[in-house]
């Protein structure tokens, strides 16, 4: 396992501020060979594309793509998740002994301005529930705060919203007919609710819980944001029914 020095303890002390919080940014976590190999991934992520990889918001000049939980993904990133360190951290801000692989999932936005990634909860897509779930955010370009992830605070002990449909007139569309209530239109009413968000540079992890509620910023014009999130759970994991889309 390559880790750079102090990370660990560094980590200990952020646990107390994932739980309460439900986010945390994990500075210099990856040393420079672990990045390259998380890129490797990413890139082959790009080049293997699943049937349901798709563009958000259909546009001539700017790309909003992602993809996720390839077939073979376990394969492709199983280096990376069983000897780097990215699966020991999560398990110690949890305090668990055991962390499993969920899936991946990469994000690539790129061109002209890019509209925000709307508000959610990614635990509304999941028929996964517990404490012990977590998604490791990558991000392979410096991001400052203004156009990073965002997150409301301690919105993970709360109420778990329905998904966002990412329907591009409205980003409380939702995705179920019925069986839990609408998101909240967060981004009309900002200074009501308790936002925080992280600079990042290659290196840098943020953690947080899928129950979070949480939207990327977006990005400026000649700039891209190309970012890598794993998926994991804990012993604490069970299935979650969720309400039917039909």
């Amino acid at each position: 396992m390559v880790l750079l020095k102090g990370v660990m303890s560094g980590i200990d002390q952020m646990a107390d501020q994932y739980r309460a919080d439900g986010a945390v940014c994990i500075r210099n976590a990856l040393a420079p060979s672990v990045l390259e190999q998380a890129f490797r991934c990413f890139e082959w992520s790009l080049n293997h594309p699943t049937p349901s990889a798709c563009t958000f918001y259909d546009s001539e000049v700017t790309e909003f793509y992602q993809d996720l939980c390839h077939p073979t993904g376990a394969l492709a990133y199983r280096e990376l998740i069983a000897e780097g360190p990215i699966a020991d951290i999560v398990a110690r801000l949890w305090g668990s002994e055991n962390v499993w692989f969920l899936y991946e999932q990469v994000f690539l936005k790129r061109g002209e301005a890019t509209r925000r990634t709307p508000w959610h909860q990614d635990t509304s897509y999941l028929a996964l529930e517990g404490v012990q779930v977590a998604v490791v955010w990558i991000s392979f370009d410096a991001v400052d705060a203004e156009h990073s992830l965002e997150f409301v605070r301690g919105s993970h002990r709360g109420d778990l919203y329905n998904g966002s449909a990412f329907d591009a007139q409205d980003d409380t569309a939702p995705i179920y007919p019925e069986g839990l209530p609408r998101l909240p239109d967060i981004e009309s009413n900002r200074s009501a609710w308790d936002i925080v968000s992280f600079d990042v540079s290659p290196g840098d992890i943020v953690v947080f819980h899928p129950s979070t509620l949480h939207g990327g910023a977006a990005t400026e014009s000649g700039h891209q944001r190309r970012t890598l999130s794993l998926r994991f759970f804990g012993d604490d994991a069970v299935y979650a029914r969720r309400p039917s889309q039909a």
